[in-house]
């Protein structure tokens, strides 16, 4: 009967293995909830065309 207890006690560590994986994900998304967003740099808007071109000539 030995032999039984050895898929229960690898079970259990396997569960317990689960909830610490979960624990820590959970762990990491609340950080990342109490942290801003990361602002944009002006260097990421260089494809960015201007509202209005700068040769345009004024409408009549």
């Amino acid at each position: 009967m030995a032999g039984r207890k050895q898929p229960t006690f690898k079970k259990r560590q396997k569960e317990q293995q689960r909830k610490e994986r979960q624990e820590e994900k959970f762990a990491k998304r609340m950080l990342r909830k109490q942290q801003p967003p990361p602002a944009e740099s002006p260097d990421q808007d260089e494809n960015v065309l201007p509202a209005e071109p700068v040769n345009a000539s004024p409408l009549n």
